[in-house]
């Protein structure tokens, strides 16, 4: 592979040109203001930088941390008041940019000079500059032995000696060290003559310094100055439910390079702090340890937010949300009530009413009501100018759970124990007996207000139930708090986990009437799926992005044990349930495998080079910029397969208390396929002696396409459940009722039989109107029977969509506008049904997906509308 070159056309990959095995990036200071005019968010992003090796330490500063001797409050008070009369904004600082360096400048200077890489794409660059951390007052108490040594000395030294001190501080000194790094952030321009050149092709920007050579001499504080471009790839702007304007990261295949430029690869582990300028009537949401209390920004109609992590990620897993949404409570004001509608009336703006901003904290804590929730007080979170407020609540909800028969497991021993981690410094909540004992995490929902009441009887309802049986399963949550975002249709997925934050689709909300247990399943099961990747995809994430089973295999598989633990099943309900979606699972990849390419159908593409990366650390990720990739569940479900195989090798208890070991050892790392694989096989020897090597593992299910031979064989006695057998029952009932409608012609209506049907759950839907759709013909009349008996239209978006598939199969015209209704509101799955429609041939559903697509083609998201497009048009 070539992963320093452009990308080739031909070719589907995509690029990761930073330089990581030269230089990391260990900390990002950005300070952005987000423009809902212009749908643009400009401003800086300031690098702290180390060599990979050979790091200078003049200072005396060692890895584990450097302590001086003075007085550490004071430099902190000194730091603070720096902080808040420092004139030098940002601003200023990137407002007299130079003009941007040609390409023919910078190809003539480039003899023999290091090049600092970062990923980047669709940016305006304006400005790079060498940030003067020496200016900084705060910065010269705190590390006086840099600061003896300086004797004017304005070389590189001093500068890279601070910046490493910095970096180094222990983990116990973590806010002071984010204080520093904010005053760092806003110090200005190295004034040593030199400049810093920078070049921005396809995939990168590239800055180099004259007559630096190595990574050791380069600059390690640089501040970009740059703005995004409204069409970016890495963020999505487009309107909510309310038909408001709002500005989202996608969690686009090219992450995060198009929103600030950094370092993608995953092994380049940073932590990060963002202030974000936004107007007075939006909220902020993002990922950070604490809830962000906005501040006026002086006389502008802006606010502004601030956030940070303590835990080093990838930049990929930064996570941006700015829209007008409202925070969901236990009980809906009835000055926002009147604009809550069904969601089908979504696209007007719901209006408040000027005194619900006003209210007290305690009014508006006392309006929650009485509910399973209980409401810990927080800093009001207030939102809007000075003629028009609007209020969102700040307060974290807890759950009382004693109340609803949860089981309460007990991890006090595990603390007692001792948790050694083996990652890096930072403060980590394995290690806090506190975050132990924390069932339920801290947590909120917004929504568009169309979309508060099914929220609240959805989403609010379940989380608590959900964070405390991941609790159960899986030990300490790995992040301290959690806000949930209901995201416009055009989201591309169901739902997306990043750190302190999930998107979840609009899809996953009751299309009915809200309440039932059965109309939550989907709703429940999905946000099971997405608390799981805090363990499996954040906390642990995978080394190589090929291996993605890594993270969404896990998340499929545990996304039933932790519903299943939520809803309080008994064992036979569990293994129940277990095998109805087993073999649902079964059907789906069954289709996938047979209408996919093979190359698309392998776990780890890559094989036995899976994490390897070029002399420079730069590589690629293949098909990742495939169109159809994001549409294929292979990851996902073969990846679950395998979690089930070894499941039942080693008893499905055994294999949770492995996981729970897995996540104490590994917390904190990037992992390959095989160190859980080779864990495993230490921990149960017992299966090698079966003949369960790593080698055959690989064979079998990493590395060739198609199906291994344990899935046929477990398939088939999937199909022999319970549940799917009252399924058939069923199924032979609608066919004989359909085959008594053949023939009748113009005959005068005779009496219906009268049938008993059974009474079927979500799950058992899907797999009648599946099975349904394998019969060559069904009648008018029988289709009417089975919307009207099972009320279809209300069901799940799961169930929608096979009724929809079922619908126009057989040209069943008066549920047409069913299939209208869920190819825009249900975006996020309805894709290949554009496909149902155009194959067909049938004008009538050819011009009903042309229709669909006109309505939605402005605020779908890119990779769908490309081959919805090509489907269509």
């Amino acid at each position: 592979m070539d992963p320093d070159g452009d990308l080739n056309p031909d070719t589907d990959d995509l690029p990761l040109r930073a330089n990581t095995n030269h230089i990391l990036v260990r900390h990002y200071v950005l300070d952005l203001t987000v423009h809902f005019d212009s749908k643009v968010i400009s401003g800086s992003i300031v690098l702290f930088l180390e060599p990979r090796s050979g790091v200078r330490t003049e200072a005396g500063g060692s890895q584990d941390g450097f302590t001086s001797k003075y007085k550490e409050v004071d430099a902190l008070e000194d730091g603070k008041k720096e902080l808040e009369t420092t004139t030098t904004k940002v601003e200023k600082m990137c407002g007299d940019a130079e003009s941007i360096q040609s390409s023919s400048l910078w190809h003539t200077t480039s003899g023999g000079e290091f090049t600092l890489v970062l990923d980047c794409c669709d940016l305006d660059v304006s400005k790079v500059e060498e940030v003067d951390v020496t200016s900084v007052a705060a910065m010269l108490s705190r590390f006086p032995e840099v600061t003896s040594k300086m004797s004017g000395d304005v070389s590189r030294k001093p500068q890279a000696a601070f910046i490493q001190n910095l970096i180094s501080m222990p983990s116990s000194q973590w806010r002071q060290q984010h204080q520093l790094f904010s005053l760092c952030g806003r110090a200005p321009g190295a004034q040593d003559g030199s400049t810093l050149q920078f070049h921005r092709d396809r995939w990168s920007l590239q800055v180099r310094k004259n007559g630096v050579t190595s990574p050791q001499e380069f600059p390690c504080a640089l501040r970009i100055c740059y703005e995004t471009k409204p069409a970016g790839g890495s963020v999505r702007w487009t309107k909510d439910q309310d038909n408001r304007v709002c500005v989202y990261t996608a969690g686009s295949p090219i992450n995060n390079r198009a929103l600030f430029p950094c370092q993608e690869p995953p092994v380049a582990m940073s932590t990060w702090q963002a202030t974000v300028r936004a107007p007075s009537e939006c909220v902020v949401l993002m990922s950070g340890e604490e809830q962000a209390v906005p501040a006026e920004d002086g006389d502008t109609h802006f606010l502004t937010w601030n956030y940070y992590v303590t835990m080093p990620m990838p930049a990929s897993t930064f996570t941006l949300a700015v829209g007008h949404w409202q925070q969901v409570t236990a009980e809906i004001p009835p000055e926002l009530e009147k604009g809550v509608r069904d969601g089908t009336d979504c696209g007007k703006t719901a209006k408040l009413g000027p005194e619900y901003g006003q209210w007290t904290e305690a009014e508006r804590v006392s309006r929650l009501g009485s509910s399973s929730s209980e409401v810990v007080k927080g800093s009001p979170l207030q939102t809007g100018s000075r003629d028009q407020t609007t209020c969102v609540d700040s307060a974290f909800c807890y759950s009382s759970l004693e109340d609803e028969g949860l089981s309460v497991t007990d991890y006090s021993g595990m603390v007692d124990d001792g948790i050694s981690c083996s990652h890096g410094d930072y403060p980590c909540r394995f290690t806090e007996r506190s975050a132990w004992s924390q069932r339920v995490i801290p947590h909120r929902v917004f929504s568009p207000a169309c979309l508060l009441q099914k929220a609240q009887m959805g989403v609010l309802k379940l989380l608590p139930q959900c964070l405390a049986a991941a609790h159960a399963v899986l030990g300490v949550h790995p992040f301290p708090r959690l806000d949930v975002l209901i995201v416009p249709a055009g989201f591309s997925s169901l739902g997306m986990a990043s750190p302190h934050i999930i998107f979840l689709s609009q899809s996953v909300l009751s299309a009915g009437s809200p309440g039932s247990e059965e109309s939550l399943s989907l709703c429940g099961s999905r946000i099971c799926h997405e608390i799981s990747h805090s363990w499996f995809g954040l906390v642990i994430g995978a080394r190589d992005w090929t291996e993605e089973w890594i993270s969404e295999g896990f998340a499929t598989c545990l996304e039933d044990i932790i519903w299943a633990q939520a809803q309080q099943l008994s064992l036979e309900e569990k293994t129940e349930q277990f095998d109805l979606k087993a073999l649902l699972r079964w059907r789906r990849l069954s289709d996938e495998l047979q209408n996919s390419k093979e190359e698309l159908q392998i776990l780890r593409p890559n094989m036995e080079k899976t994490g390897q990366v070029s002399e420079s650390g730069s590589s690629t990720v293949k098909h990742a910029l495939n169109p159809e990739k994001p549409f294929m569940q292979v990851h996902y479900l073969k990846g679950y397969f395998l979690l089930r195989f070894l499941a039942s090798q080693v008893g499905e208890q055994q294999f949770i208390e492995f996981f729970q070991l897995f996540v104490k050892k590994y917390h904190g790392h990037l992992i390959l396929s095989q160190d859980f694989l080779q864990m495993l096989l230490i921990s149960f020897p017992g299966m090698e002696r079966k003949g369960l090597t790593l080698g055959a593992i690989y064979a079998d299910w990493l590395d060739q396409p198609g199906i291994p031979k344990w899935l046929y064989e477990r398939s088939a006695v999937w199909s022999q459940a319970r549940l799917v057998e009252e399924v058939k029952a069923e199924v032979v009932k609608w066919i004989l009722l359909s085959q008594s409608h053949h023939g009748k012609g113009r005959k005068r209506k005779r009496m219906e039989p009268k049938v008993n049907y059974k009474e079927l759950t979500s799950d058992q839907l899907v797999m009648l109107l599946e099975l349904l759709l394998e019969e060559s013909e069904l009648s008018v009349a029988s289709l009417r029977a089975l919307q009207r008996t099972y009320s279809l239209q209300n069901q799940d978006a799961e169930v929608r969509h096979r009724w929809c598939e079922l619908v126009v199969k057989h040209a069943y015209a008066q549920a047409y506008g069913d299939v209208e209704h869920f190819l825009i509101h249900d975006q996020a799955m309805g894709v290949y049904l554009y496909g149902e429609l155009m194959v067909q041939e049938d004008p009538e559903q050819q011009a009903l997906a042309r229709h669909c697509l006109s309505l939605v083609q402005g605020e779908m998201d890119q990779s769908a509308r490309r081959v919805v497009e090509e489907m269509v048009l």
